[in-house]
């Protein structure tokens, strides 16, 4: 009998690892909550969390209340063991209620992530099947929880960040917690001044206006070329559909000094119009890859029976696939916007005049010694807000499966 197959080595890998990632966590936490600095204690709760999980997979058994509550108490129990009374080594006195809270959240989330993991394993040999789907789990478990540690970490602290005042930062720049009774002006400071002195309303409105007028131009070229592609036969069909996605081999720092020569001749140069001109160069190949794609997938007998009953060809791309394809056009719009509003390298050679600068560019203006750095944290929140806001807005256009039942047969 192999041991890893056993359900106790799984159960122990399990605690320990659970125990360890949580006790990371919390730790983060609470140095983000409070800004007082923590050292971690690996080893001992590396050890209170294997024999957690070798509890989980003993011959009590594992269900109702009296399990979970027995389980919590003896893990809250083993980890204080040994970690001698102090899971949290904090380098100041710690308030006891603090103190408590994080033992609690410790406890509560190891113990949940263990039993879910380790639920269809026991202590003797176990199927290959339930050994696999374990190990499954816990990878799955772990990549969930790292990645959003990954995204949400940063993102808190860049909100904190433009909460705090020059002050606060200066005193402790790791204490990361938001005095709430601060007034109004003083908690949002950074972003009244933002709007007040330094004219990000202007910005924000040239980033909406530039990225809503390539995503309408993308659109109005790609949808029309896309379906082309898909549906009707011509010269060079198979060559122009593979050869799309070519403008990206070409790096834009290429692009941009020709571009910039050129746009100065025209006077094209430090206006909004060039952008307009530019970003749809680049957009427009990726949404005809990824319609053509869609169109291809629509039942071809749809535009049959559209052309039998006199439809032209532009009627069957406004009153039969674009309808059909409002995934796929939802999917793009949203790609092309992100693109247009996040684009740097061209606002940055192209734009001069502050009145015309995007949000992209008006952040890079403020990452100076004479800017405080709650102001460019202040920006960077405004311009991350408006593509998560529009995100869930288009969330309920992201599904797939609207020509099921189209065609009868």
């Amino acid at each position: 009998m192999k041991f890893w197959m056993t359900g106790l080595f799984g159960a122990m890998v399990a605690g320990g690892v659970w125990t360890v990632l949580w006790h990371v966590i919390i730790s983060i936490l609470a140095v983000l909550m409070w800004g007082i600095p923590v050292s971690l204690q690996i080893a001992s709760t590396l050890i209170a969390g294997m024999l957690a999980g070798a509890f989980v997979v003993s011959k009590y058994p594992r269900k109702g209340y009296t399990y979970n509550l027995l389980g919590l108490t003896i893990t809250a129990f083993l980890i204080l063991i040994f970690t001698f009374g102090q899971p949290f080594k904090f380098s100041t006195e710690m308030i006891d209620w603090k103190a408590h809270l994080l033992l609690f959240l410790h406890v509560g989330f190891s113990w949940w992530c263990i039993t879910s993991v380790v639920k269809d394993i026991k202590i003797g040999q176990n199927q290959k099947y339930l050994i696999e789907k374990f190990y499954l789990n816990l990878l799955w478990g772990l990549g969930l929880i790292i990645f959003l540690l990954i995204v949400f970490v940063p993102f808190y602290i860049m909100i904190v960040t433009s909460l705090k005042s020059q002050q606060s930062l200066l005193l402790n720049p790791l204490d990361l917690s938001v005095d709430f009774r601060a007034g109004y002006s003083k908690l949002f400071g950074s972003y009244i001044e933002l709007f007040t002195e330094y004219n990000f309303l202007t910005y924000l409105l040239n980033s909406f206006l530039v990225s809503i007028s390539t995503v309408a131009i993308t659109l109005i070229f790609s949808i029309p070329g896309a379906y082309a592609v898909s549906r009707l036969r011509f010269p060079g069909r198979k060559w122009f559909s593979g050869s799309i996605l070519t403008i990206y081999l070409i790096p834009a720092i290429v692009l941009v000094i020709p571009l910039y020569a050129l746009f100065s001749q025209i006077g094209l140069r430090n206006s909004l119009l060039g952008l307009c001109v530019v970003y749809p160069a680049t957009t427009i190949p990726v949404a005809l890859y990824m319609l053509q794609g869609y169109f291809s997938s629509l039942p071809r007998e749809l535009d049959d029976a559209a052309l039998i009953d006199g439809l032209s060809r532009a009627q069957i791309i406004t009153k039969i696939a674009l309808p059909l394809s409002m995934p796929a056009i939802a999917s793009v719009s949203l790609y092309v916007f992100m693109i247009a509003w996040n684009e740097f390298l061209f606002a940055f050679m192209f734009l001069d005049d502050v009145n015309l600068f995007t949000l992209s560019r008006g952040i890079v203006s403020l990452d100076s010694s004479e800017v405080p750095r709650q102001h460019l944290m202040a920006g960077s929140v405004v311009a991350t807000i408006p593509v998560l806001i529009i995100f869930l807005w288009f969330e309920r256009y992201l599904v797939s499966g609207l020509t099921t039942g189209s065609v009868k047969g």
